[in-house]
C-alpha cells in the first residue's frame, strides 16, 4: 500500500499549506515476527513506528526520509508490565500514560512514575510508548536517562535471533542507538531496587512538555546507620547521549544522608563533561550550571525520599 503523506495514513486533514513528508510505502504486520521479517527484507530504508510521536514530526519536516514505514502500534505481544525474574519488564509498544498510571511501576520502579510527568503533555503520553522514546534517543528525553541510571536491558528480535543490550551501550549518539537496521526494540528490563530508596528527577525547560535544556534521574540506595551504599545519576540534555555522573555517583557514596554536600556533587556530575551543547536555548556554561543545580535538587528530593521511607 503506497501513501504520498501522512494526511492518508492518519486520515488527518492538514492545512493546504502544512509541510508534507516525502513518498512512502507504509507496512502494519500481524506479528513481531512479521515486523522482523519486513525489516530484513527491506533493510535500511525502513523505520519502524510505534507512537509516532517524534517521529511523525521529523517526516513531516522533512528532517528525516524513508521509503517504508513499519508500523507496530497495534501489536498486542509489545505491550504490558510485568515482573520477570526479579526485574520489571515493560513491553516497548506500551504507552506513557500506561506507565504513569501503573501501579507496578510505582513501587519497583519508581524512577519511572517520577519522570514519566516530565514526558511531554498528557496528549504525548496517551500515544507515545516507552520503546519509542528509548529507540529514538533523543538525548533531552527523560525514559533514556531513567534507563541509563538503572542499569536497564533492552531486548532486541531479528530474523537472525535474539539479543540483549545493557543501556549503557545501547545509546551511541545524537538520535542513535546500537539496534541494528533489521532489529525491533521489544521490551525493557529495569532490575528492582529494594530496601530504603529514594529516586527523583528534576529538569529545567522553558514551558512545561518542552524538551528539557538540562535535567536529571537520581536514585540512592540507603544503608545501615543511614549511609548511602548505592547512588546513580544520569544526566539528560547534557551531550549527545544521556550521561552517567560517574564521579558524582561515587562522590556521594559512603556518606550519609545528613551529611551529603548536594551541591558539591552536583558540580562533580557536570565538571568533566566536553560535549554539553550550546544553542539558542543557552551556552554549554550555561547548561553545566543548570544540570548541576538539577542533580543537587533530584539527589536532595531523592535522599528524603530515602529518608521518609
Amino acid at each position: 500500500m503506497s501513501f504520498t503523506s501522512l494526511e492518508q495514513l492518519f486520515n488527518v486533514q492538514l492545512d493546504s499549506t502544512a509541510v508534507k513528508p516525502a513518498r512512502f510505502e507504509y507496512h502494519r504486520p500481524a506479528t513481531s515476527a512479521d515486523a522482523v521479517g519486513l525489516l530484513a527484507e527491506l533493510g535500511d530504508g525502513a523505520r519502524v513506528l510505534a507512537g509516532g510521536q517524534s517521529l511523525v514530526p521529523m517526516l513531516a519536516l522533512r528532517l528525516a526520509f524513508f521509503d517504508h514505514l513499519v508500523d507496530v502500534s497495534r501489536l498486542a505481544e509489545l505491550r504490558g508490565i510485568e515482573e520477570r525474574d526479579g526485574a520489571l519488564w515493560i513491553g516497548a509498544g506500551t504507552v506513557d500514560a500506561t506507565v504513569e498510571r501503573s501501579e507496578l511501576v510505582r513501587t519497583a520502579t519508581p524512577l519511572l512514575t517520577h519522570a514519566s510527568p516530565f514526558v511531554g503533555h498528557f496528549q504525548i503520553r496517551n500515544r507515545g510508548t516507552i520503546g519509542g522514546s528509548l529507540a529514538h534517543a533523543d538525548p533531552a528525553a527523560e525514559y533514556p536517562a531513567v534507563a541509563l541510571a538503572l542499569d536497564a536491558e533492552l531486548d532486541a528480535v531479528s530474523a537472525r535471533g535474539d539479543r540483549t543490550i545493557p543501556a549503557a551501550s545501547f545509546f551511541t549518539g545524537h538520535w542513535t542507538t546500537a539496534l541494528e537496521p533489521d532489529e525491533l526494540l521489544v521490551g525493557v528490563r529495569f532490575p528492582r531496587w529494594t530496601g530504603r530508596r529514594g529516586f527523583a528527577v528534576r529538569e529545567f525547560a522553558r514551558r512545561h512538555g518542552d524538551f528539557a535544556i538540562a535535567g536529571a534521574a537520581v536514585g540512592v540506595h540507603v544503608g545501615d546507620r543511614g549511609r548511602i551504599d548505592r547512588c546513580a545519576i544520569a544526566l539528560f540534555g547534557m551531550g549527545s547521549t544521556p550521561v552517567r555522573a560517574l564521579a558524582a555517583e561515587s562522590a556521594a557514596t559512603g556518606g550519609t544522608v545528613d551529611d551529603i554536600a548536594v551541591d558539591e556533587v552536583g558540580r562533580l556530575a557536570v565538571d568533566d563533561l566536553d560535549d554539553v551543547p550550546a544553542d539558542l536555548h543557552g551556552s554549554a556554561a550555561y547548561r553545566k550550571r543548570v544540570g548541576g543545580a538539577m542533580v543537587a535538587r533530584a539527589l536532595t528530593a531523592a535522599l528524603g525520599e530515602a529518608g521518609s521511607g
